[in-house]
Parts: structure tokens; C-alpha cells; sequence
């Protein structure tokens, strides 16, 4: 190489990827002792695991299986299948179901409205059949449903045999797959998250003393706000809990507990909350950039400008064990040379975090901008400053 080309070389050349600071590696928390067959502890706004046992050993799911159930429900609300002043039919198979019921009958035209919160409030499995039918047309369609979204969903431990969760062979799942299902139901329908937090429900015409919501943590922590319970004799007693606290400089902070196979309808709510409550202090969240808020400011060539602003829509959240946040470092890793055009929302490269040397998360970056192409002259400098490098 020339000393002219080198010389050029030195004076144009740009760094593609911010610093990394080194430091101690911090290992994740011992979680506390929790009498339960498998359990799993999600921040669901870092997206990160804290904790966790046994999370994929198959189990029954019990009721948790109306949670996929609700998803196929809310999917059809949500494409106008259905509709929640729309009145379904009873059938005899959905009259007759054992378990928890809603204690509809065939005499009724009940509307989906009702018949969501009879799923979820009372865990009947009259009305999960009721909705099953009116999404499906049959309840074996409706399986066949439910494995397909579990499939797309990437559940690879899960296989339905029915919408209510009652004992059947094959009828299995798994706590991560409870996770996943759990985490894309509250993503992906926000709107209907407000039915897991009712306390008290029936149907006109139907036993008061069947109103209670079974999950009794609604009753006792103010933060939670969902999900859904789960009992038979396989199974244990088994909770999906989720709550949201306000945090410093975060806001709403969410966390899931997936808790199963314990002794009793108690055990599964002190179990549940011993994790919450431990996730919530034995761990913080850090805010490392808000929502749309500028990472870097890459080296662009041949574009309208010089440099394009890389971050993410949402803002990058993550939890660390308490008092490490200052062992926090970031980096982006990109492709370089970067050369326009550039579309906004581009993926243009990964952020790295990490925690001493642990990594925290692997996140893309995106163009937060939209940079065409420069002018005759400007490719063609540029062309030339590429060569030169």
C-alpha cells in the first residue's frame, strides 16, 4: 500500500462498534426455596429468565389449557369471527362437561362476552366447550386449532387433546411453553387482559356461591392482574401469575410466575407470590435507552448524509441482580462499510449487553431513519474513499 493510501486510510476510517467496559461477572441469584414440581419466574418487560426448575419436563396443564383457548377466542375476536355481544348456542356435550362449570344449559343463547368470563373467572368447562364449538364448529376442529397455533408459537413440548384441560393421554405441556403461550397472549392482545382480573363473576341465573375467582392472588396483591389457575389430580394445583409494579426510571415493570404441581390451592398462591416478590427485589431493572432514542450514529456511504441514528422502537430494558447495575456495558455490532440506501426501520445490526461477561441479551438495532442514496458526485467520492480504506 502507498504511503498516500495509507495516510488516507488513517484520516477516513471509522469505528463500526461502540466500546465494551469490562468487569466482574455477577452469577445469577439463588432463587428462594419453592415447594412446587416445576416452576419459572419471567420478566416479561426485559424479556429475561430469573429463575427456574424443571421448566421442560412435560406435565398436564390442567385449566391452564383454557390460556390457548382464550388465545384462539381473542385471535377470532379479533378477525371479526366472532363478536362479544354475539350469542352462542349450549350443546348437550358443553351442558354435560364435569370440572368446574359456568352451569349454562341448552336453554340459553349466552353471549361470547359472558361466556369468556365463565372460562376464565369460574374455569368452566361448559363454556370453554361453548366457545371451542363456536370457534371451531366442532371441538375436535378446535383441537386441531389449538396444536397448529402451539406449533406456530414455537410450544415445542405441547400437545392438546381438548380445550378444557381435563385428564386425556397426550393432553401435555411444559413451563416454558406455559411461557411462551403466556407472553404472546398478553402481547397480542392487550385489549382482553382486563377479563384475567375480574374477581367476581356469574351468569345471570347461575349459583352465587360459583362467582369467586380462583386465583387468590387478585385478592391479595394489588399488582397482580392475571392469569389463570389450574387443578386436577395429576396435575397438583398449578398458577400462571402475573403482576406489574411501578419502578424508578422504568415504570410498569412485569413479571410471570408459572407455578406447578403444588399441594393445594394455597400453596399455589404463597408459592406464586414468594417468587414474585423475590423477583421484584432481588433483582432491578435498568433503563439503557428509551424508546426511539438514538444508540449510535453510524458512518453512512453514499447517502444523502454522512451518518445514520441506529436504535429500537421500544425502549431496552434489563434486569440485574440488585446494586450491579454499574457493571452494565453495551456494544453494537454491525456490518461495515454501511452504504445507503437506508429504509427506516432496517435491521442494521445487535446489541450486545452485558453484565461483567455475562450476557444479558442479544437485541437487533434498527435504522431509525430513512437515508437514500446520494447524489452523482457523492457515490462517486465515496467510491473512491471506499477504495482508499
Amino acid at each position: 500500500m502507498t504511503a498516500l493510501k495509507k495516510y488516507f486510510r488513517t484520516l477516513l476510517c471509522a469505528a463500526a462498534l461502540t466500546p465494551v467496559w469490562a468487569g466482574a461477572q455477577v452469577a445469577s441469584l439463588p432463587p428462594p426455596e419453592i415447594a412446587a414440581r416445576n416452576y419459572m419466574l419471567v420478566d416479561v418487560t426485559a424479556n429475561q429468565v430469573l429463575a427456574s426448575k424443571d421448566v421442560d419436563a412435560q406435565i398436564e396443564p390442567a385449566s391452564l389449557t383454557k390460556l390457548m383457548t382464550g388465545y384462539l377466542v381473542f385471535d377470532a375476536l379479533r378477525t371479526q369471527k366472532l363478536t362479544l355481544e354475539q350469542r352462542l348456542p349450549v350443546s348437550e356435550r358443553a351442558w354435560k362437561m364435569p370440572g368446574s362449570r359456568m352451569f349454562i344449559d341448552p336453554k340459553m343463547q349466552v353471549p361470547v362476552d359472558d361466556l369468556i368470563k365463565g372460562m376464565i373467572v369460574q374455569s368452566g368447562n361448559d363454556a370453554t366447550m361453548a366457545l371451542a364449538e363456536g370457534v371451531g364448529g366442532t371441538v375436535e376442529n378446535f383441537v386441531r386449532l389449538m396444536n397448529e397455533q402451539a406449533k406456530a408459537l414455537g410450544m415445542t413440548g405441547t400437545t392438546y387433546r381438548n380445550p378444557e384441560g381435563l385428564t386425556e393421554p397426550g393432553h401435555l405441556t411444559t413451563a416454558r411453553d406455559l411461557s411462551i403461550l403466556s407472553m404472546r397472549l398478553m402481547r397480542d392482545f392487550p385489549q382482553y387482559m382486563h377479563y384475567y382480573k375480574i374477581k367476581d363473576y356469574r351468569y345471570e341465573g347461575t349459583p352465587a356461591a360459583n362467582s369467586k375467582n380462583r386465583n387468590t392472588l387478585l385478592f391479595r396483591d394489588p399488582s397482580v392482574d392475571g392469569l389463570k389457575t389450574g387443578h386436577t389430580n395429576a396435575a397438583g394445583y398449578c398458577l400462571v401469575a402475573t403482576a406489574q409494579r411501578d419502578m424508578p426510571q422504568v415504570g410498569g415493570r412485569r413479571l410471570l410466575s408459572i407455578v406447578l404441581g403444588t399441594t393445594s390451592e394455597n400453596a399455589r398462591a404463597n408459592e406464586s407470590q414468594k417468587l414474585l416478590n423475590w423477583g421484584y427485589t432481588a433483582y432491578d431493572a435498568v433503563k439503557l435507552f428509551e424508546a426511539g432514542q438514538a444508540m449510535e450514529e453510524a458512518l453512512l456511504w453514499k447517502g444523502s448524509q454522512s451518518s445514520v441514528k441506529l436504535g429500537r422502537e421500544a425502549a431496552t430494558v434489563v434486569t440485574v441482580p440488585s446494586g450491579s447495575s454499574g457493571q452494565l456495558s453495551t456494544r453494537i455490532e454491525r456490518q461495515d462499510p454501511l452504504i445507503a440506501p437506508i429504509a427506516k426501520g432496517q435491521q442494521i445490526g445487535t446489541l450486545h449487553v452485558q453484565l461483567g461477561t455475562e450476557t444479558l441479551a442479544q437485541l437487533p438495532v434498527f435504522a431509525l431513519e430513512e437515508v437514500p442514496e446520494g447524489g452523482f458526485f457523492r457515490r462517486v467520492w465515496d467510491a473512491i474513499r471506499l477504495w482508499i480504506r
